[in-house]
């Protein structure tokens, strides 16, 4: 990725959303505000790059190091921008954003169905926004980094606010993929796979439901039980 002729990162992809993938992880890293930040978005397939360019010009972009390779399975990345700003986050208390036994397992059973790629290969990983039952927007991709960056770009294009959404992954809660769940104003998280304990920490401090190891009608609840309602 190159941003305003200054190579930022490199990026594993299928390619399936290249785009909406550079804006997310350039929002999720804090070194844009939003989609209007952007001038535009370039991807040349022929050599593999996308080209940035921003409204900020070089000076205003927050500076980050040189190829920085991310999006590896376990492997993310985050800018000292990013872990700056964490006290800055706000989501949807409690009484406003709930999930309910039978809304996720209507989550978890719409998944079960539309992950086609991670269901026949497992070598990908599925991230997806639901807003109560129903499916927004999903996305495969060889990280779960990047498929939560591409969901992350998604929302910033559409002006979409994430109050009353679900956020749901195949992969492992990190403490980074929190931070990017609740940068997009996420506030439950749904994972097949367990919570790391900086994922636990900073879940707890900003008020968010994680639910792990969410296979068929099984899960647990790491964190934010005051955001699920049983019935």
């Amino acid at each position: 990725m190159i941003v305003d002729d200054r190579e930022l990162v490199t990026l594993m992809t299928l390619g399936a959303s290249p785009e909406l993938l550079v804006l997310g992880f350039l929002r999720n890293q804090r070194l844009i505000k939003d989609a209007a930040s952007l001038e535009s978005i370039a991807v040349d397939w022929r050599t593999g790059t996308a080209i940035v360019k921003t409204r900020l010009g070089k000076r205003d972009l927050p500076a980050a190091p040189p190829r920085t390779v991310a999006g590896a399975s376990g492997q993310g990345s985050i800018y000292a921008a990013t872990m700056s700003q964490l006290d800055t986050i706000r989501l949807a208390d409690a009484g406003e954003s709930r999930i309910s036994a039978s809304t996720l397992r209507a989550v978890l059973d719409n998944m079960r169905q539309h992950d086609t790629i991670h269901r026949h290969a497992r070598s990908v990983h599925s991230c997806a926004l639901f807003q109560h039952e129903r499916l927004l927007v999903s996305v495969e991709d060889v990280s779960r980094h990047n498929g939560l960056d591409t969901v992350s770009g998604w929302m910033a294009l559409h002006g979409i606010d994430g109050g009353d959404k679900i956020l749901f992954t195949t992969g492992r809660l990190t403490g980074e993929m929190v931070i990017k769940a609740a940068q997009s104003g996420v506030p439950i998280v749904v994972s097949r796979n367990g919570v790391s304990t900086m994922g636990y920490d900073l879940a707890k401090k900003f008020g968010m439901a994680l639910f792990g190891r969410a296979v068929n009608r099984r899960f647990h609840c790491y964190v934010g039980a005051e955001r699920f309602d049983p019935e």
